[in-house]
């Protein structure tokens, strides 16, 4: 039997540790607390995380995405730059040579300081980085430009696009040779290169054609070539159809002498039908500027009067000599001298002489004829007593006047007849082929 002192002590069990109670046991909650979720445990952190491929991968991302958004920036304020205002105070006229790449063009513009950056590292990279975004780096256009105060680059992209150059003109009269109009476009210094050959005469058209700084005098050679022949063919399809004339060859050359004889317009279809008259009765043209042709070809003047030497020079262009028409056409003519041809005037007429006024007076007689010669020569006189001209210095295409001018011309000996008897002949005054009288001098277009 167990002794009454080894019992148990029970004493310490029986009072709890209240604590540690208190904290296992669950605490009671808020109806609010009881109704919120409770939070998620936290993932578990992945091994790859420390990764060092994973790593460069985020790093390479992050810069990508900088560098993206620096782009953008960059993008965004170029094309501010581009469209901003430029640097010009005033208007510069810049010349952009033929076969000019985008970077010489751009440092030609910066150089005149069409164009500019706030940031002279950066010279004209702004402009050429703009041209290229548009796709335009091709498509700019060499000329002559006038760029106005301000413009941005924006501005003068669109400029250069549209080849909006200044224009040039040049214009060659009526009535000169080819050689005389090669030598009018070689003084011309906004025009470049040299004509190959001088081209063939009464080929070309005489207008006024415009063309920017840098295009070839070949060129404006060709334009006249294709102007002409246009003219040319429309002229000819309209032409009369009784006209003696073969060929537009034919009425290039006629049109040629047309021009040559008068310088007024509304006398050239008058002049025409003189010479269509003669041509249809067989009659020789007896055109001065024939004559000189013949002697001075594409030198186009004699640089003197015309002398009786000279008439009785035979030429195959001289028509004092020749029957019908010269082998070619003595100038370039216009276009209404041509269509004066193709359609002159119906008249009778088969002679015509200066009236003192750059005007003539046509006659269908010689007799008739005589009489105007006769007027003109006194009026010559009168304005040579009185200083208006001199006697001595005629126009390099006129014929020597002779002392007894105010007289009436001698019977003339048998020669061409229109069928009346009458002498049909275009010597101004004088017989026809009578070596010992004058010939009157005609007017000539002013230059």
């Amino acid at each position: 039997m167990a002794d009454g002192n080894d019992l148990p002590d029970t004493s310490k069990e029986a009072v709890p540790d209240t604590a540690a109670a208190a904290k296992a046991r669950p605490q009671p909650k808020s109806p609010r607390e009881a109704l919120s979720p409770e939070p998620a445990p936290p993932p578990p952190r992945s091994r790859s995380a420390h990764n060092p491929v994973v790593v460069a991968m985020n790093a390479l991302v992050t810069l990508l995405v900088m560098a993206v958004l620096a782009l953008g920036g960059l993008i965004y304020w170029g094309k501010g730059q581009f469209d901003a205002p430029g640097p010009l105070k005033s208007e510069t006229i810049v010349v952009i040579p033929n076969e000019s790449g985008l970077s010489r063009i751009a440092d030609i513009l910066e150089t005149n300081d069409v164009i500019t950056n706030p940031y002279d590292t950066f010279g004209n990279l702004v402009f050429m980085a703009g041209v290229r975004a548009y796709r335009a780096q091709g498509k700019l256009r060499a000329g002559e430009y006038a760029f106005p105060a301000g413009i941005s680059m924006h501005g003068v992209m669109d400029l250069l696009l549209a080849g909006k150059a200044i224009m040039h003109q040049v214009t060659l009269p009526e009535g000169l040779t080819s050689r005389q109009i090669v030598d009018r476009l070689a003084t011309n210094d906004a025009l470049t290169g040299d004509i190959a050959t001088v081209p063939a005469e009464g080929s070309l058209l005489p207008e006024t054609y415009t063309f920017t700084r840098g295009t070839t005098r070949q060129q404006i050679i060709e334009q006249m070539k294709a102007a002409h022949k246009k003219a040319l063919d429309a002229i000819w399809a309209s032409r009369r159809a009784s006209l003696p004339l073969a060929t537009p060859d034919q009425l290039v050359t006629l049109a040629s002498i047309v021009e040559k004889e008068t310088g007024k317009a509304d006398e050239r279809p008058h002049v025409a039908s003189v010479f269509i008259n003669r041509l249809k009765k067989g009659i020789r043209l007896q055109s001065d500027p024939t004559i000189i042709y013949g002697i001075a070809g594409g030198a186009g003047t004699l640089g003197r009067p015309i002398n009786r030497s000279d008439i009785d020079k035979p030429t195959p262009y001289n028509t004092y000599h020749i029957d019908g028409l010269p082998p070619g056409p003595i100038a370039n003519p216009g276009r209404a001298a041509m269509e004066a041809v193709a359609n002159p005037s119906e008249t009778k007429d088969a002679y015509f002489v200066a009236d003192g006024s750059g005007g003539h007076v046509f006659a269908p007689t010689l007799a008739e004829h005589n009489r105007n010669v006769a007027k003109w020569r006194k009026f010559e006189k009168q304005r040579a007593a009185a200083g208006q001209i001199d006697a001595d210095t005629k126009d390099p295409d006129a014929v020597d006047l002779p002392a007894d001018a105010d007289e009436e011309p001698a019977p003339a000996k048998p020669a061409d007849t229109g069928g009346n008897g009458n002498p049909l002949d275009l010597l101004d005054g004088a017989p026809p082929r009578d070596p010992s009288l004058p010939v009157l001098p005609q007017p000539k277009p002013a230059p």
